[in-house]
């Protein structure tokens, strides 16, 4: 049977609080254990709903919305015959193809990124190391107004800050994810924006900080190298046992999303490390304010 939300009224505030990747993932999963279960190759999934392995294998990572024909083959090709089965697996895919807040913004942005937001939306833990500036999440608008003039000369600027404002929701819904930031302290050196804007930013880093949610390391010069030398990165994990934790690498014009074991055991080790060289939160809090009072 199809692991469901609780509820209509369950599924709908998930719908609206994570976004639908949470939900096309999880379908996703289910898909895939089914055919599993049955011994069914991608390739034989995919001849079944006209399609190849590499369409298999994005459905069932979650990458792609859902064609209700292919749903309904794919169902028949597993065995799942009860009406009333097949009919939750057709109104989870219906939901996870709304669209999420961001398709507004689909113009200015990537499909590599649109999919990150989405992650980001229904992500439960988020650790990030940022090697060079302030992690999206923590930008305050003017600060993420010149990261953005850094990378973008048009009209569309506003907007582009508003994507950035938008996700920060995240942190205080009802049920927000866990945000712990390791930040180089070059990121405290850097004055994007000019020294009034990066006053500003480190001390909203210093107030979110403070939230019980949020946690803000500083790697100090002190820390020598580390195994994260020149590499900014950020690990997802989902509340979820259908979605599987990703690492996410974002490059100028494009992104990697790695959730093979190997590399997530890796990551993890690296960012482990990383919290241990860096100074403690409380420390770090107080790193930052004095970067504050001398900016």
């Amino acid at each position: 049977m199809i692991a469901e939300p609780d509820d209509d009224g369950h599924l709908q505030s998930l719908v609206a609080e994570r976004g639908p990747t949470v939900l096309r993932i999880a379908l996703g999963g289910q898909l895939r254990r089914l055919r599993e279960e049955k011994g069914i190759t991608r390739e034989a999934a995919g001849d079944a709903i006209r399609g190849s392995h590499a369409k298999i294998s994005r459905l069932e990572l979650g990458r792609t919305g859902f064609k209700e024909r292919d749903i309904r083959d794919l169902l028949t090709l597993y065995g799942v015959h009860d009406p009333e089965e097949r009919e939750s697996f057709l109104e989870l895919a219906r939901k996870a193809n709304e669209p999420g807040w961001w398709y507004r913004y689909n113009d200015l942005l990537p499909q590599w990124f649109g999919t990150y937001l989405g992650l980001e939306q229904a992500a439960g833990k988020i650790r990030t190391y940022e090697a060079h500036l302030v992690p999206g999440l923590l930008q305050t608008p003017e600060y993420a107004r010149a990261v953005v003039a850094l990378g973008y000369e048009d009209a569309d600027t506003e907007r582009r800050v508003a994507v950035r404002q938008r996700r920060q929701e995240i942190l205080f819904r009802s049920d927000p994810p866990v945000i712990w930031a390791v930040i180089d302290e070059a990121v405290l050196h850097r004055p994007v924006g000019g020294a009034q804007v990066h006053r500003e930013q480190i001390l909203h880093l210093v107030s979110l900080a403070k939230l019980p949610n949020v946690t803000i390391q500083v790697l100090p010069y002190a820390a020598g190298g580390h195994a994260a030398a020149g590499s900014s990165f950020s690990i997802l994990r989902f509340s979820e046992r259908e979605l599987p934790d990703i690492v996410y690498l974002e490059q100028l014009t494009s992104a990697l999303y790695l959730d093979r074991r190997q590399d997530l055991a890796l990551y993890l080790s690296v960012m482990d490390r990383l919290c241990v060289q860096a100074e403690r939160p409380d420390v770090s809090i107080e790193i930052m304010e004095k970067y504050a009072a001398g900016c």
